[in-house]
């Protein structure tokens, strides 16, 4: 064979062989909407006013079909007949029914237990389910929207604000009389939610009821010197300014507060005694059946102290219950405080040991006892039995060998005595438990674990199967679950929890570049735990033609140990990424398939965050990152966020005056690094992403990190979706995947196809 042929050869080789690992986006583009085919994954039940029984409506291959179950009988039966509804319905109207997908709405039991009112289209139903007798009402009437009423308990009055005033009113009253409860409320310091509010409109006011409807309650936030921040809303007839009020880490001018409860007789309004400490934020605990008392939290700026107190609402004055300091910050993701029988039993979540339990307080805020106690973490409250004296409660990591994030659900006796396991299925279980507490319904699932939605009794044991999800068409599609792994955080020791998503078609003996999910935390990890089809983006990413992994990272998540959640405390910016270089290195080692030569990463907010500072961090690893949304200068982020998680410190001075004697003056100061700060060090591919109204993570986010690029004298991509917040939605949504799509297709696979593009849906090339 003569040296043309040869070569000929040769080049058709390289070419068909670089052609089969071309990016596949029409497999991605198939399972980014095959959840369109899977019905129901859950149980969401609707339990009858005090009751144990509860209906729901679960969605298979065979439609949607209605379920109505009484525990105590261990009965599980159709709500109704869809078949049978339709022809009843068919009799009255003389319209045609879909039997497989009804369109019934507002489903609503009576005080009976036997009779459903539902509407359907243009009229209210009556539905005996024991004698199946349907009755059709009176026609739907377009009821008005009047959001700014808010009824107190026994249905006497109504509050609402104006004029950024409290307004009351008596229910049903025809002339209308509105009793002003308030003088002193303006802009920016409103009694209303619309506190920018310029017209004389009714609006929701921010009052809340005691229960026994004899006083209101009220926080008021004065932002009356708190500074705006703006966004532009392009797509408005006219593109129209938007603004809002924004405190930012270490800003001088913050939201105050102040709590004030109105006596709806007397109209006395009484300011609490809230002062503490400068800056303090402030929130109500309880208000419960006795209006004479209130319960609230308020909270140092530098967020490592809070103090519970009851106040008096008749004379204004408060007394500390609990005082707790926590360092470096509270976790406010995980604690809770309970007040049962008015007060007299206060149950209070703390990490006092590094691990966070349940306390039990009496009304004085004297320590009773603990409810809960070990190396393991006690979770959000599912429920308190006042009259059993029973905690109902999720837990993480108390089951060895289980994976530390799924909750597990227990019991534990208020006044001491143990924990006991209700729900011991290996897997994530999410539950619902009726008033009574003798009963809950258990959804639980892992991402390699088809869903199971059961009924239990309150010891744990399964009654009755409720659903299974309907997945065959899932599984004809030729869609796979994801795997689950373990790896090392960089310190060797600390376990990190993770998925792994392939492609469908995968081949072992090939070699794919692997991409990073990721989410930094610290007030949540956002690791996929439940059964998904999706997997957020990652199962269509995958099928593109990658590797795509999903695990936490020391600092992520307020699930595990103190020591976990807070590990990232003043390094806001750099403290993920060793972790998320490291698994991946330990997954290229254990796994001969994976390409360690090309790693991209993506992530949207902090994840979108975290994804820029890879590329500048670890150059010469990270290859490709899409980041959205990104909060890349924490600086100019929400006062909440940087200040807690990367800290905040309290500086005082004296202030020396001959006149009125010296005083000491306190300020806040707090700086973050920023992603701008690493541009020097930017190499790789990159595209940033953000929507142009997003009120949350500021665009000017993403533009301060595109500016420092530009300066650097860096190359990169950016797209900014019109009309978009901080949660992409329809069409820009979609948009923003594909693109993720062809970012990464072109510098991990070398596939730029998707450059010649001219329709995006449907993948239409140029000729």
């Amino acid at each position: 064979m003569n040296k043309k042929w040869m070569t000929i050869l040769l080049v058709c080789f390289v070419v068909c062989g670089t052609q089969a690992q071309k990016a596949n986006f029409r497999a991605a583009e198939k399972f980014r909407k095959v959840a369109d085919e899977v019905g129901s994954l859950q149980v969401s039940p609707h339990f009858l006013e005090d009751s144990d029984k509860f209906w729901y409506s679960y969605r298979t291959g065979d439609g949607v079909q209605y379920y109505f179950v009484d525990p105590a009988r261990r009965t599980k039966d159709f709500l109704f007949e869809n078949m049978y509804l339709m022809g009843e319905l068919t009799k009255m109207t003389n319209k045609p029914y879909n039997y497989r997908n009804l369109p019934v709405k507002d489903i609503e039991f009576k005080k009976d237990e036997r009779t459903v009112k539902f509407k359907v289209e243009d009229f209210n139903y009556e539905y005996d389910i024991y004698t199946k007798k349907l009755v059709q009402k009176d026609s739907v009437k377009k009821e008005k929207e009047n959001k700014w009423m808010s009824f107190s308990p026994d249905s006497t009055y109504i509050v609402f604000a104006r004029r950024h005033n409290l307004y009351l009113m008596k229910t049903g009253d025809k002339d209308s009389v509105e009793i002003q409860l308030t003088t002193d409320g303006e802009p920016f310091f409103s009694y209303a939610y619309k506190e920018r509010d310029t017209t004389n409109e009714r609006g929701w006011a921010r009052a809340r009821w005691f229960k026994d409807s004899k006083k209101l309650y009220v926080v008021r936030s004065d932002n009356r010197k708190v500074k705006d921040l703006w966004v532009i809303d392009v797509l408005a007839d006219r593109p129209k300014l938007e603004e809002y009020r924004y405190a930012m880490a270490g800003d001088k001018e913050v939201p105050q507060y102040e709590l004030s409860v109105i006596d709806v007789q007397s109209r006395k309004q009484v300011k609490i005694n809230t002062d503490k400490w400068k800056d303090q934020s402030l929130g109500v605990l309880h208000a419960g059946k006795e209006s004479g008392q209130i319960f609230f939290e308020r909270r140092r700026r530098t967020c490592d102290e809070l103090e519970i107190c009851k106040a008096n609402t008749e004379t204004g004055e408060s007394k500390v219950l609990i005082s707790e300091k926590a360092k470096p910050y509270f976790n406010d993701q995980m604690y809770e405080a309970a007040f049962l029988n008015e007060g007299k039993d206060i149950i209070w979540w703390s990490e006092r040991t590094g691990w966070g339990h349940f306390y039990h307080y009496d009304a004085d805020g004297n320590l009773k006892n603990r409810i809960t106690a070990g190396n393991w973490v006690a979770g959000q409250m599912v429920k308190i039995d006042t009259v059993g004296r029973m905690l109902y409660f999720e837990g993480y990591g108390k089951e060895k060998g289980r994976n530390p994030y799924y909750a597990f659900v227990y019991k534990a006796p208020i006044d001491g005595g143990g924990v006991t396991l209700l729900t011991a299925e290996d897997a994530n279980h999410k539950t619902v438990m009726p008033k009574s507490c003798r009963y809950m319904v258990d959804n639980y699932s892992r991402v390699d674990l088809e869903p199971r939605s059961v009924l239990r009794d309150n010891n744990g044991r399964e009654i009755m199967e409720l659903a299974r999800p309907d997945l065959r068409r899932l599984y004809e599609t030729g869609w796979k679950m994801p795997e689950r792994f373990v790896v090392k955080a960089r310190d060797g020791v600390t376990d990190l929890y993770g998925v792994m998503w392939k492609p469908y078609d995968f081949d072992s003996t090939k070699h794919y570049p692997i991409i990073s999910y990721v989410y930094p935390g610290p007030q949540t990890e956002a690791m996929v735990l439940d059964f998904s089809v999706s997997g957020v983006y990652n199962a269509a990413l995958a099928q593109v033609g990658f590797i795509v992994v999903n695990f936490g990272h020391r600092g992520g998540s307020p699930q595990r140990d103190k020591w976990y959640h807070t590990y990232g405390y003043d390094n806001l910016r750099d403290y993920a990424l060793a972790d998320d270089k490291y698994g991946i290195e330990q997954l290229a080692d254990r796994f001969s398939f994976i390409d360690i030569t090309k790693v991209g990463i993506f992530g949207h907010s902090g994840g979108g965050f975290m994804s820029t500072a890879a590329l500048c961090t670890y150059p010469d690893f990270y290859t490709a990152a899409v980041s959205s949304a990104g909060n890349h200068d924490n600086n100019i982020y929400n006062k909440w966020w940087g200040e807690t998680h990367h800290g905040v410190k309290e500086e005082k001075k004296t202030i020396k005056d001959t006149v009125n004697g010296d005083r000491e003056e306190i300020s806040f100061k707090t700086k973050v690094p920023t992603n701008q700060e690493l541009a020097r060090n930017f190499k790789g591919y990159l595209l940033l992403v953000t929507g142009d109204i997003d009120n949350n993570v500021h665009p000017g986010n993403t533009l301060r990190m595109a500016d420092a690029l530009i300066k650097a004298g860096k190359n990169f991509d950016i797209a900014v979706l019109p009309g978009q917040r901080h949660g992409f939605r329809g069409v820009q949504r979609d948009f923003y995947v594909r693109k993720m799509w062809f970012h990464f297709a072109k510098y991990l696979l070398g596939d730029s196809r998707a450059d010649l593009y001219y329709q995006i849906d449907g993948f239409e090339r140029r000729n």
